[in-house]
């Protein structure tokens, strides 16, 4: 065949491929023209998923009738001056998708310029434009697409149920709302109204009306700027996150986006205090300079392209972390009931110039004794708990958990998870300081590994060695061990090695030297902490609760996993019925 140009339908049909995936796709680009329009209210009417009916009107500031035909024209835009690329400050201006629905659907669009009398309709079905007409509307402009894809029947067998579209269709409202608090929002299908936000609302307000006040409750404030690129809003406790990244919302100069520059520096800010499949739940507004990012890179403009992609992502991940080490979490057990409350963390320890880090200093090598536990009796000011927030050991139950006293209840620590995390922070700090502190072995250790081990621990060699581990290749199938970070003391170094080789694939795929490096030392310390079942004495006990009162993070073990949980007196007394 020889080279053609494809007909304006066929043109128009791919463009609806690539913007109009599904009805929830309609619904975006609609609500987005509303609000370049300048609505301060859009209403949505969503029938039979989508399929059937499709209905946005707002009181934006409506077109007339010249303007309504180019409308539905390829590549017709009022959101773009002098045709400059790089200074975008609206929703989008592609100008495909009004020609591209109209190519696959029945278009109505009525509309009526703001301070005239009259108002105009015009009509696109299956691509073939109408000449607009003489309507009646009292404001704005409505849009309304009925038998979407009836022009393409072979994407209707693609679409899911009607719950499913209508679902889709919703967090595309939820998003919007969340993006433009100053405007009201309405989203109703056959079923209920599922959304009804009113104009006027400031940013938290929207948040609590759109994620819940359960959401606002258990969420720290997230305020971080480097040059002109800001980071604020709101993201979750770890001890609030969800299986399933469903409620992470990021918007770029208020246009929401799933970008995976965006999520790969969540999961990075969240990497310390939260385990494999588990996901913090956010609401993440970004702003720049419009010239710093290139919001036209995807036809449903869901992603966006910044100019500095490495200064963006670390902005938003030392914001979000400030936000969470900036508390100590607790994980408050209130008769079955999650609470936000936190403990205000102290400065981490810092040597003997710090009176409570000294104590802890001189309490270090507690953990490297293997003494029976002894149940000495308490001095007389810990009797009460006195006023530590972690209170004072009293006991340690099936070898593993310290049972503390408060002034306000009792506190059960997992003493593994909370020394691994005590363990970590400290190798951070000597990684970010002077460099981790290392303890030449008299005698080197020969490790026998299988040789796919060995391989994948040699990977990473040079970046063991900047943390302290010191290892090379001894014959064909051992390493030779020379040095170890002096934190550490005895660690099972077969068993350490293992755990490298498991872990130096997924820190191949880390964005940062420094995320790699915080990767291997949470390793670490998981390997050197407090095991279970290993008796405690009381001074050990209370060393340790010292020790995660000044320790960054101290709610969470390097998997976030909760390290302890707290019972109020007020609860146990009511679970006797004292209350």
């Amino acid at each position: 065949m020889r080279i053609h140009r494809l007909s304006e339908g066929t043109i128009n049909r791919i463009a609806a491929g690539e913007v109009i995936e599904r009805p929830a796709s309609a619904v975006k680009e609609l609500v987005e023209n509303a609000i370049d329009a300048g609505a301060r209210q859009i209403d949505v009417v969503f029938r039979g998923g989508g399929k059937t009916l499709i209905r946005v009107s707002d009181d934006g500031h409506g077109m007339g009738a010249d303007d309504l035909v180019l409308a539905v024209e390829r590549h017709a835009t009022s959101k773009l001056s002098d045709d400059d690329l790089t200074h975008i400050a609206t929703m989008g201006f592609r100008g495909e998708a009004l020609p591209s629905i109209g190519s696959v659907a029945r278009l109505t669009i009525t509309s009526r310029a703001r301070g005239s009398d009259a108002a105009f309709s015009i009509s696109v079905e299956g691509g073939r434009k109408s000449d607009s007409r003489p309507a009646s509307l009292k404001a704005g402009t409505e849009a309304e697409i009925r038998d979407l894809f009836f022009a393409t029947p072979a994407r209707l067998k693609f679409l899911k149920t009607d719950r499913s579209e209508t679902t889709e269709a919703l967090d595309v409202m939820r998003r919007l709302a969340l993006a433009n608090p100053a405007i009201g929002f309405s989203f109703a299908s056959e079923e209920r109204r599922w959304l009804d936000c009113p104009p006027g609302e400031t940013r938290e307000q929207r948040i609590a009306q759109v994620l819940g006040r359960e959401f606002i409750a258990n969420a720290v404030p997230v305020q971080h700027a480097v040059e002109d690129i800001v980071v604020e809003g709101l993201a979750g406790l770890p001890t609030a996150a969800r299986a399933q990244a469903t409620q992470q919302f990021a918007f770029v100069n208020g246009r929401p986006v799933r970008d995976k520059l965006i999520a790969g520096a969540i999961r990075g800010a969240y990497a310390d205090v939260l385990p494999p499949g588990r996901f913090p739940a956010l609401a993440l507004y970004i702003t720049c300079a419009p010239e710093r990012v290139d919001v036209n890179v995807h036809p449903a403009k869901a992603e966006v392209r910044f100019r500095d992609q490495s200064l963006v992502r670390n902005v938003i991940v030392s914001g979000i972390r400030r936000a969470l080490t900036a508390k100590l979490p607790s994980s408050d057990v209130h008769l079955g009931r999650e609470t936000a409350a936190a403990f205000r963390s102290a400065a981490p320890f810092a040597g003997g110039g710090n009176a409570m880090g000294g104590f802890a200093e001189a309490r270090q090598a507690a953990f490297e004794m293997n003494m029976p536990p002894t149940m000495a009796a308490a001095p007389a000011e810990q009797v009460s708990g006195g006023d530590q927030p972690l209170g004072y050991a009293r006991a340690q139950l099936h070898g593993n958990y310290i049972v503390a006293q408060t002034a306000t209840g009792v506190i059960l620590v997992d003493q593994h998870a909370a020394h691994e995390r005590i363990v970590y922070e400290r190798l951070k700090r000597e990684r970010e300081g002077q460099g981790v502190t290392t303890q030449p072995l008299l005698v080197p250790e020969v490790v026998e590994l299988d040789p796919g081990t060995m391989a994948a621990v040699l990977s990473v060699q040079e970046l063991l060695a900047t943390l302290g581990l010191a290892v090379e290749s001894f014959g064909a199938q051992s390493l030779l061990v020379r040095e170890v970070p002096a934190a550490l003391g005895q660690v099972n170094m077969p068993a350490l090695l293992k755990a490298i080789a498991d872990e130096a694939a997924e820190w191949g795929t880390a964005s940062t030297l420094s995320e790699r490096a915080n990767h291997a030392l949470a390793t670490f310390a998981c390997h050197h902490s407090v095991r279970a079942n290993r008796p405690l004495r009381i001074e050990e006990m209370d060393a340790l609760l010292r020790q995660m009162e000044v320790t960054p993070n101290a709610g969470q073990c390097n998997h976030g996993r909760p390290t302890f949980i707290e019972l109020k007196l007020g609860d146990i007394e009511r679970l006797f019925g004292r209350s």
